[in-house]
């Protein structure tokens, strides 16, 4: 490919055109995050069925997964799994993103739009999302790890008897505390470095270290509003997965073009 490689388009760090330090506070209150749930919704039902398509893609990516954990016999890495998906969920509605860009734009778009994607930074979306897989995977042998540690190495008790195990022994107590806290660390880290990183490399030609790192400081300095929005997220994303995945198929792409609309009042 000669000069036309993916490292030779990694685009330079860009230094703000105003000097000093950036103004990442927006002032935004917590109920907004509902508001940008309303302009997913109105996203989603324009040309539905684009989006419902994605939302079906993703629904059969997660049952083949789940059931490939099932095959191998690796059940006792669903739940760190399932968590995982959170993790790498905004690189995969990156194409929900496309749509809501368009249409914010009032440019066309059709199916191939929001499946063949080109994002305005190349290939550094690429590079945040092999890093967010690392974390999803360092995640589950994180779990797995914990798991040793209280109750030993010895075979996980099954899917049946696994709620007896941690909510009627000490050491299971004490794995759930200890694991959540582990748990809450990683999900809160690739919460801020994702959750605008991925439109705004879609959105405008950075890299991804600058991408990631606005993403984070915009989460930190709107921490109540972003806290709703996580929270938002991960309740109904919880209620997709509890309704035997089929959940995903309107919730999934409902929140992706939410995330852009999140995006977009934050980048204004």
């Amino acid at each position: 490919m000669g000069t036309g490689s993916l490292m030779d388009e990694l685009p330079p760090i860009v230094p703000p055109e105003n000097p000093g330090r950036p103004q990442y506070g927006r002032n935004v209150e917590p109920g907004e995050a509902f508001r940008w749930l309303g302009a997913g919704w109105r996203d989603l039902i324009r040309n539905p069925g684009g989006s419902l398509s994605y939302g079906v893609l993703v629904f059969l990516v997660s049952v083949v997964a789940i059931y490939g954990i099932y095959a191998l016999a690796l059940d006792y890495i669903l739940f760190p799994a399932l968590a995982g998906f959170i993790v790498v969920g905004p690189v995969l509605a990156i194409g929900l993103y496309e749509k809501s860009r368009r249409i914010s734009a009032g440019e066309p778009f059709a199916f191939a739009d929001i499946v063949f994607v080109r994002p305005r930074s190349g290939g550094q979306v690429l590079f945040v999302g092999v890093l967010l897989l690392v974390l999803a995977l360092l995640w589950m042998r994180a779990a797995v790890l914990l798991y040793a540690l209280f109750f030993g190495v010895r075979g996980f008790p099954g899917l049946d008897s696994i709620v007896d195990t941690l909510f009627t022994t000490s050491h299971g107590w004490a794995l759930l505390l200890v694991g959540t806290l582990v748990g809450g660390v990683f999900a809160a880290f690739s919460y801020a470095i994702s959750v605008f990183s991925i439109p705004m490399l879609l959105d405008r030609r950075v890299d991804a270290f600058t991408a990631m790192g606005t993403s984070t400081a915009l989460v930190w300095n709107n921490f109540p509003v972003m806290v709703t929005w996580g929270a938002l997220v991960l309740v109904l994303t919880a209620l997709g997965v509890a309704a035997g995945l089929v959940g995903l198929v309107l919730i999934f792409p409902l929140l992706g073009h939410a995330t852009w609309h999140a995006w977009v009042a934050m980048r204004d």
